[in-house]
């Protein structure tokens, strides 16, 4: 990046151009004397409740308290507004409610201004990070190493002549077909989402025959709902990844998704061995990208409208998820 674009994009110089502009507008428009001088005041002024406005007020709206924010928008122009006739009024000898009317129209114009470019500018961003995210969701679409260990697996069926094979070699074509071209839209039905869990997890029983207990379970409707693709299955492939054997000798992975009134409730749960090269790499931050990677699409795709708990017990790996729809 050059020096002129790296001008360019620093936000203070942004924010002294908009102040800038804003003053050279209030000159044009204001007919006194002192006009430049008045511009100034006043656009040093109206800083103050612009940034209350876009930093503590707008954030209202993503929250869905759009009422509260309404009201607090008003409250605000109508406050500073009154704030600056008070003092205004030591200046003339006759008040007039004219001169409110006019200051908070000004306000009005001018938070609604400073709203529309936070609003576009937040906007912009958040596609920016979206198509950031879905690169990285591309790179790791499908683990080099699941496909070569199915491919080995799939091998040793054909060798014996198992009737599993053609059942299986559909199971990994649907994978593939999912993962390389389903996924290029931004939302996915539910049901082919968990239809992409119940593949994965069938091939992962092959390759882990009769050492791993595997459980998938899922319950309610869920085919209205739709859902960010390759979203749970990064909870999935961890599970596997970092499977460990509890001090008993047990070895499970337990899956469950449920649907209440249009909300998922996703739990991954699997025995861990944290004494393992695997998991000390996870707690060392070698590993765990991929949960990295959900954490941020969660936050751009489903802002305050989830939840994410991750717990690291004794001998387990909890993923506790849940989404509004």
């Amino acid at each position: 990046m050059s020096k002129l674009d790296q001008w360019i994009d620093n936000r203070f110089v942004q924010n002294l151009v908009v102040w800038l502009f804003t003053a050279l507008i209030l000159a044009m428009s204001i007919q006194s004397e002192n006009r430049l001088l008045t511009a100034i005041w006043v656009t040093l002024y109206l800083i103050v409740p612009v940034y209350i406005n876009n930093l503590k007020i707008l954030p209202l709206f993503n929250r869905k308290n759009k009422l509260l924010g309404i009201g607090l928008f008003c409250l605000n122009a109508f406050l500073f507004s009154s704030i600056a006739v008070f003092f205004m009024s030591k200046q003339f000898e006759k008040f007039e409610w004219q001169m409110l009317y006019n200051l908070f129209s000004v306000m009005v114009l001018a938070l609604l201004f400073s709203s529309a470019i936070k609003i576009a500018k937040d906007s912009f961003t958040r596609r920016q990070e979206i198509k950031d995210a879905e690169l990285k969701l591309l790179k790791a679409q499908l683990n080099p190493h699941f496909l070569f260990n199915t491919l080995n697996n799939l091998y040793g069926l054909s060798v014996v002549n198992s009737d599993k094979l053609p059942g299986l070699m559909l199971k990994l074509s649907d994978l593939l077909r999912y993962s390389l071209y389903d996924t290029k839209e931004q939302l996915v039905p539910l049901q082919k989402e968990i239809q992409y869990l119940q593949n994965y997890v069938s091939l992962e029983r092959i390759r882990l025959e009769d050492r791993t207990k595997i459980t998938l379970s899922t319950s309610g409707e869920m085919s209205t709902l739709n859902i960010a693709p390759m979203l749970l299955i990064v909870f999935v492939e961890n599970a596997f990844k970092h499977l460990g054997v509890s001090k008993k000798g047990e070895s499970r992975v337990v899956i469950t998704t449920q649907i209440i009134e249009e909300e998922l409730l996703f739990s991954c749960v699997n025995t861990a061995d944290y004494k393992s090269d695997d998991e000390s790499n996870l707690e060392k931050g070698k590993s765990g990208i991929g949960l990295q990677n959900a954490k941020k699409r969660l936050t751009l795709i489903y802002p305050e409208r989830y939840t994410l708990n991750i717990n690291k017990k004794e001998e387990e790996f909890e993923v506790q998820l849940t989404i509004k729809l």
